[in-house]
């Protein structure tokens, strides 16, 4: 990246940077000021860039000379949040993308041909489940879905013919918590690379690149905006990996990060740390909450001694995230009549917001799955998930309260 207010202070900045503390890169890490010396990061909202001359735009198109040719290719004010998010997560580059799933959909299928095979772990978010049971297979990739937590599905699973493999952990909707330690190995032995999503985690809470992983995504629409503002997504991993199989694929197929809304990522990111620290406190308080009360048949937060990986989630997670699923009392009919009866807490199928929400998901997020299917995942009638807001705790908790207390 060209620094377009250089000198000796800027150069030293950037050197500096790697050694930064994480509060610190996410308020200023890559930051790439104009001629102005603007505080706050430019916003370059344009699609097309000009040249001195024809020599000048012979070289950038050739990679020869530095600086950009096109907002799809690439743009000042996304290649910031870029690099700072490549600072943050412990990565060597990163590329944004117009959402998450666009994110997913690109680190899989940059990597996939016909002939190939992806293993994956069965609970995956819904759109995620389409691209790997239904997309891929269409182009002659050969997927298998193993149960995440069962280490000796993975190892039946991943051959020297497996290519990728992918999971979520805390995975969506139920949390399950699954060993990225573990499953790198196993992939690794037979030469496949791990993509992981890490987007119920965040990049404060869970380092799967320290614990194996190859590559992570996030929908940065979530916490990483964490006010439900924009989309976004981003894909980070080795620079070899992200210059020479992911950009090309992302160049020519077209799902470019908006500059402006790579902006707001960036305000997003600068507040994430503090955000997710009180989203947990909160999470905590509610799940407890939850779990003592008469109406609820089930909570399920991986902070909890009582969730089924707790251990593991001690072990790979800072803490227990700010979601939180439970069962209320009366099935899917008990459930709705809950849902009906919130005052506070918002109906909504996003989540990492800075409001809480709560959704549905057999007739929500995974509503295409099979009955068979959401049985054999745990999305039973009466699941219900929570991203637990910023609101205060208390608040939260008498709005649950009141609306439990009407199963009665």
């Amino acid at each position: 990246m060209n620094e377009m207010a250089g000198g000796k202070a800027t150069d030293q900045r950037k050197k500096d940077q790697r050694n930064w503390r994480l509060a610190t890169r996410m308020v200023r890490g890559a930051t790439n000021r104009s001629q102005h010396g603007e505080t706050s990061e430019a916003i370059f909202l344009n699609s097309g860039f000009c040249y001195d001359n024809a020599e000048a735009a012979e070289a950038r198109f050739k990679n020869e000379a530095p600086g950009f040719v096109y907002s799809r290719y690439e743009n000042p004010t996304v290649q910031m949040f870029e690099q700072r998010m490549a600072l943050i997560e412990g990565a060597e580059a990163a590329r944004g993308t117009a959402s998450g799933m666009a994110a997913v959909n690109a680190a899989l299928t940059c990597q996939l041909k016909a002939g190939d095979e992806l293993v994956s772990s069965r609970a995956v978010f819904g759109s995620i489940a389409y691209i790997v049971n239904d997309l891929l297979p269409r182009f002659g990739v050969k997927t298998t879905m193993v149960d995440g937590t069962d280490l000796a599905q993975w190892e039946k699973a991943i051959t020297p013919r497996t290519k990728v493999v992918f999971l979520e952990t805390p995975a969506n909707p139920t949390l399950e918590v699954i060993d990225i330690e573990a499953v790198a190995k196993l992939a690794h032995r037979h030469g496949a690379r791990l993509v992981i999503d890490n987007v119920f985690a965040t990049p404060v809470l869970q380092k799967p690149l320290q614990l194996g992983a190859d590559i992570v995504v996030y929908s940065a629409t979530k916490h990483i905006d964490g006010q439900g503002r924009c989309l976004g997504g981003v894909v980070l991993g080795p620079k070899s990996f992200i210059e020479d199989e992911l950009s090309p694929y992302l160049r020519h197929t077209g799902p470019a990060l908006s500059p402006f809304n790579a902006w707001v990522l960036l305000k997003g990111l600068e507040t994430l740390e503090l955000r997710v620290a009180r989203h947990v406190e909160n999470a905590a308080k509610v799940a407890d909450a939850l779990a003592a009360h008469k109406n609820v048949v089930k909570v399920l937060y991986p902070g909890r001694a009582d969730h089924p990986q707790h251990a593991l989630a001690l072990r790979q997670m800072q803490a227990g995230s700010n979601m939180v699923a439970f069962c209320p009392k009366g099935g899917k009919e008990g459930a709705f009549r809950f849902l009906n009866a919130l005052n506070l807490i918002d109906i909504s199928n996003n989540l990492g917001d800075s409001k809480s929400l709560i959704t549905h998901p057999g007739t929500t997020t995974h509503q295409r799955l099979s009955a068979e299917e959401k049985a054999r995942l745990g999305i039973t009638e009466d699941l219900l998930r929570m991203s637990v807001g910023l609101e205060d705790a208390q608040d939260l908790i008498e709005d649950l309260v009141q609306a439990l207390d009407k199963l009665s």
